[in-house]
């Protein structure tokens, strides 16, 4: 994830120490991301300054430590326009834990399958609800509400894909059923019963009167 590139952006309007570009990105992108951590972001502007992107300066406070103060560099400014200007191209593939959840419920058969795909439909349908929330709430936060859209509508191709998902492997599940082995009966389970006399010959369970 091209963090580094997003500490660049925030660094256009002036230069940050490290706590305030965490609160700025925070603030910036809104509650979907989730939190930026603190050492890493630190990792970032190392990198960025080994890179040349961006420099250091030490700023003097009288009541507390020495702060370090980040400042965006020409080379900085470049490589932030060559990526913010070029096409995003998917590297990753699709990796959702969903996919693996329906191979097992695949191998269970159809009443597991069923069963998984209602209850992830029913917690798409929750995540909905509190993206609607989110959506009201920075309505008036342009950045933020483009990321909870991008959510939403994650969510809702995510709903779709249940219903292709049921259509595709349902019979999947059904035929994987059917293979199952019988489950082993008891020995001579729909044989005549016998059972041995006194001397030792074997003869027929006489019938109950």
């Amino acid at each position: 994830m091209p963090l580094q590139h997003a500490v660049l952006a925030l660094l256009t309007q002036r230069p940050n120490h490290g706590y305030e570009l965490k609160a700025r990105f925070e603030e910036t992108i809104g509650p979907q991301w989730g939190g930026l951590n603190i050492g890493h972001l630190y990792q970032i502007l190392e990198r960025l300054v080994r890179d040349g992107y961006v420099s250091r300066s030490q700023v003097t406070q009288t009541d507390r430590p020495d702060k370090n103060l980040y400042t965006l560099t020409e080379a900085g400014r470049t490589e932030l326009s060559t990526w913010a200007t070029s096409a995003w191209v998917r590297v990753g593939g699709f990796r959702d834990e969903l996919f693996l959840k329906l191979l097992g419920a695949v191998a269970l058969g159809p009443h597991a399958l069923t069963t998984l795909i209602d209850a992830q439909r029913q917690t798409y349908l929750s995540e909905l609800a509190g993206l609607a929330q989110q959506r009201r709430a920075h309505a008036a936060e342009p950045l933020v509400a483009v990321l909870i859209d991008a959510a939403i509508a994650h969510t809702k191709a995510d709903l779709g894909l249940l219903d292709s998902a049921s259509a595709h492997l349902a019979p999947l599940a059904a035929a994987q059923d059917a293979q199952e082995p019988q489950r082993s009966q008891p020995q001579g389970a729909g044989d005549t019963d016998t059972t041995s006399d006194d001397s030792g010959r074997r003869g027929r369970r006489p019938e109950s009167a």
